[in-house]
């Protein structure tokens, strides 16, 4: 019988091996799915800069027409051609639960929190360059939880990994399930050790070593849940993105990079981000397939009322649904505003 001494170091060498692996893949194929935020990376760079404050102090305040501090993410809606295949994903490999099913249709989560609902579709799959999801980001409550989950998904499908990055709020690392909706797992940095400059947060993209990862971490105490923390969409025009999303919504821009966007509500770093990486020129899109809706929790009714208020004002047409409203984008991509206490 192996040592503990030995067991540690077999674990160890087979974590390695195993993300090494899937790294080795992802390099073969381009790894065209990289993200990363590179909002004020220069900045990040070259140390501290006027204005600059460290720490919740240094967020915008709350605008009194935009949404409040209180908001969330709530569940992404994902209209799949090969529901057992992605759900296979999600649940073996991501490790979540089933919490619903019907037929056709199945809600995914951790413990009582439901993160992604999957539905059937029989529509043909969308094509890179159009609207639609870049990724849903998983929020994870500490390095522990995320690392077991890296490791899980490493054994489960190692070919699914795309790329990891550091970007100074944050751990965050890429994933694409069967039908490429891609996927972020992550681990936000403390909000003490956030920077801002003049309202803006400071992301970064610094290189991020999964082994290594998991081996600082895999073994420390795992706490709490994992929630959705942000959702990253695929665009056609910034500024129309801006326009629905800041200006009607309610969101703040907290960040900007060479073609995209970071929105929030309440001084995190971002609860919504908007790209024309691929997808610049792109016009309205089926929701029929890939990205059903996205889902934004509001605290109560009367922030429901304000947002429906505001798009009324703007002549977007709303639909009413249970515990809230439904809005589509300019590119059809279907928001969900939801007070879930209503």
């Amino acid at each position: 019988m192996p040592s503990g001494t030995q067991t540690t170091r077999r674990r160890s060498r087979m974590r390695a091996a195993i993300i090494g692996g899937a790294v080795i893949v992802v390099l073969a194929v381009g790894a065209i799915w990289w993200f990363a935020s590179r909002a004020n990376s220069t900045e990040a760079a070259s140390g501290a800069v006027a204005g600059e404050i460290r720490g919740p102090e240094g967020a915008p305040t709350e605008r009194a027409d935009g949404l409040p501090a209180e908001t969330t993410m709530g569940v992404n809606e994902l209209r799949v051609r090969d529901l057992p295949g992605v759900r296979g994903f999600y649940e073996d490999g991501v490790g979540m639960s089933v919490l619903d099913e019907s037929d056709g249709e199945v809600l995914l989560g951790f413990g009582d929190e439901a993160l992604i609902r999957l539905v059937r579709s029989e529509e043909p799959l969308p094509q890179p360059e159009d609207a639609g999801l870049y990724h849903t980001a998983i929020l994870f409550p500490d390095e522990a939880t995320l690392a077991q989950t890296l490791l899980r998904v490493a054994q489960s499908a190692p070919n699914s990994y795309q790329d990891a990055a550091d970007h100074a709020v944050s751990q965050a690392f890429y994933f694409g399930d069967p039908e490429n909706n891609g996927v972020e797992l992550y681990v936000d940095r403390p909000s003490s050790e956030w920077v801002w400059v003049d309202g803006k947060v400071t992301m970064g993209s610094e290189a991020l070593d999964p082994n290594q990862f998991i081996d600082d971490h895999l073994g420390d105490e795992a706490r709490g849940t994992a929630t959705v923390g942000h959702v990253h969409l695929k665009v056609g025009d910034l500024d129309e993105a801006r326009e629905f999303y800041a200006d009607t919504l309610g969101f703040g821009v907290v960040s900007e990079a060479d073609g995209a966007l970071f929105y929030s509500a309440g001084g995190y770093h971002h609860h919504l981000a908007t790209n024309t990486w691929m997808s610049a020129g792109a016009g309205p899109r089926s929701t029929e397939v890939g990205l059903g809706s996205v889902t934004i929790s509001l605290p109560d009714e009367a922030s429901v009322a304000a947002v429906a208020d505001r798009l009324a004002a703007a002549g977007v047409t709303t639909e009413t649904v249970a515990q809230g409203i439904v809005a589509a984008d300019p590119w059809g991509n279907r928001i969900r505003l939801v007070a879930p206490g209503a």
